[in-house]
């Protein structure tokens, strides 16, 4: 059975579920090597409180172990989220072939949205780029995420202003 990238696309949904049940963003990445996963990875950010510990980054670091390489050279990378500049040079120095991903990040993807880091000829190494596969889902993860942060700060601040009116005395506002 051969698989589409919108299944592959999934299984980096999956892994992006899994950090959301762990409060982070919800990012996930797989990387498929030979119609095989080899690995997968989910942002751990703020469990681990480490700036690097994104999505692909851990599923190239277990990718690299599995295949016994840093040369990921006929891998391809599922991330739901476009990948910021960090990633994608660890995308390029690892010789991943084709990059795919759904939701496009304005505010720091380099796989064409904010820039083109993976197809720059400067560099030894360019991916392939396949995007918005699975975007509407993989954008509505992050979506909800946010929008729950927000609310949560909204109540929180109207929380502080009751005890605050409750601690003064103050009736009317």
């Amino acid at each position: 059975m051969i698989l589409t990238d919108e299944d592959y696309m999934k299984e980096a949904i999956i892994e992006a579920k899994k950090a959301q049940d762990k409060a982070e963003v919800p990012i996930g990445a797989i990387i498929v090597l030979d119609g095989k996963i080899i690995a997968r990875g989910h942002n751990l950010r703020e469990c681990q409180q480490n700036a690097i510990a994104h999505a692909e980054l851990l599923a190239i670091e277990q990718a690299c172990k599995d295949v016994g390489s840093w040369r990921l050279e006929n891998a391809e990378l599922y991330v739901t989220l476009e990948p910021c500049p960090m990633c994608s040079g660890a995308i390029i120095l690892s010789r991943i072939k084709r990059v795919i991903y759904g939701a496009a990040d304005p505010k720091g993807g380099c796989a064409g949205t904010l820039m083109n880091l993976l197809q720059d000829d400067r560099f030894n190494h360019k991916s392939e780029i396949t995007s918005g596969v699975l975007e509407e889902e993989c954008s509505s993860l992050l979506s909800a995420f946010f929008r729950g942060i927000r609310e949560r700060k909204k109540q929180e601040k109207l929380r502080k202003t009751a005890e605050l009116v409750k601690q003064e005395g103050i009736d009317n506002l």
